[in-house]
């Protein structure tokens, strides 16, 4: 099982070279949750998700998620 970073929004992969790809073969291997959250945190990304993913398989488990130090969702419209 790899541990990756996921773009909740664009559903893209990092790597090792600070791309994102598709493929999540390609996405960089973390060798916990841990790192993974503490390097998605510094990504210029909105909402993350560490997944874990089986390539076997291709499937995945959601293992953690966050906010990285892209821009913060609009306001809410809602009043307090």
């Amino acid at each position: 099982m790899k541990i990756i970073i996921e773009d909740a929004e664009t559903h893209k992969f990092l790597t090792s070279s600070g791309d994102w790809t598709n493929k999540p073969a390609d996405g960089t291997t973390f060798t916990s949750t841990h790192t993974a959250c503490a390097a998605a945190r510094r990504e210029p990304i909105g909402k993350f998700n560490i997944v874990g993913y089986f390539a076997d398989t291709r499937q995945f488990i959601n293992m953690d998620h966050g906010k990285g130090k892209g821009e913060s969702a609009p306001p809410s419209d809602h009043l307090p």
